[in-house]
């Protein structure tokens, strides 16, 4: 009788192990980190109005689609007034070519009627270049992810108007203390967890950081507080899954890191 009450206290005490250990590996939260993206800005290159929007915030955009048009008075009396003073070069010049051929004119005089018509030249051209960009174009692939300006807007020089995520700028970004270094490569993969996420997201590290740094604010961790610790950024494989500003959990092994999934993303 107490033989077999002593195997039955064994085999309890092993279960409640068991169960702690594995509570443990499933209360493990791996690293923290956050989503962040490398945006596109596209911006006019002279101060305007915004005449025409033609995307909204998430609409996918193609090399090359038009996305806003600014008002191009300015730009558009520049060109007029360009092309009349080339129409007087060019009559200058073939008046110069004309008297030389006949030997009433000199050298000089053609010679100066045609430096005059390529500089008429180059300012309709310049003209022209500008009254184009005064519409601008997905100089990329990706997501509308910003709006800064609206029709009827102001919008300086220079300022975005909008801004472009391509899907291969997202990164993932996440602080590892320096006892964990000698386990990450560049090219290694990792896995990420998050809340109502994909069971399967994983990412490549391409970004090790040579120097320490203390552990940014945006890492709540009380035990991670006070500690030097290395920048990593990684590139994720389904980037089309993740939202910019998202925080994470990211475990350096992935083949074993199902033991540490939170009973919540295995849902």
């Amino acid at each position: 009788m107490r033989s077999s009450q002593a195997v039955l206290r064994f085999a309890l005490t092993l279960v409640v192990a068991t169960a702690l250990a594995a509570c443990k590996e499933k209360r493990d939260p791996g690293f923290q980190g956050w989503v962040e993206a490398d945006m596109i800005f596209v911006s006019p290159d002279e101060a305007g109005r915004i005449t025409r929007l033609n995307v909204r915030e998430g609409d996918e955009v193609k090399v090359g689609d038009p996305l806003y048009s600014v008002d191009d008075d300015l730009q558009r009396a520049d060109l007029n007034q360009n092309k009349a003073t080339l129409a007087n070069a060019q009559q200058t010049y073939d008046r110069a070519a004309s008297l030389s051929k006949t030997g009433s004119g000199t050298q000089a005089n053609l010679d100066s009627a045609v430096s005059a018509l390529r500089i008429a030249e180059a300012r309709v051209a310049t003209s022209e270049t500008r009254m184009a960009r005064r519409k601008g174009f997905a100089p990329v692939a990706g997501t509308i992810q910003q709006i800064y300006f609206r029709e009827g807007e102001m919008v300086a020089a220079q300022r975005p108007v909008l801004s472009i995520m391509p899907p291969g700028n997202m990164k993932l970004r996440f602080f590892v203390p320096e006892t964990e270094l000698p386990k990450l490569a560049i090219g290694d993969t990792v896995r990420i967890s998050c809340d109502n996420c994909a069971a399967d997201l994983t990412a490549k590290i391409y970004f090790i950081a040579t120097s320490a740094e203390y552990t940014p604010p945006v890492i709540y961790s009380l035990d991670e507080r006070n500690k030097l610790v290395y920048l990593i950024q990684a590139r994720p494989s389904r980037p089309d899954a993740l939202r910019v500003g998202q925080p994470i959990d990211v475990y350096l092994n992935p083949k074993n890191s199902e033991l540490k999934t939170p009973v919540a993303d295995r849902r």
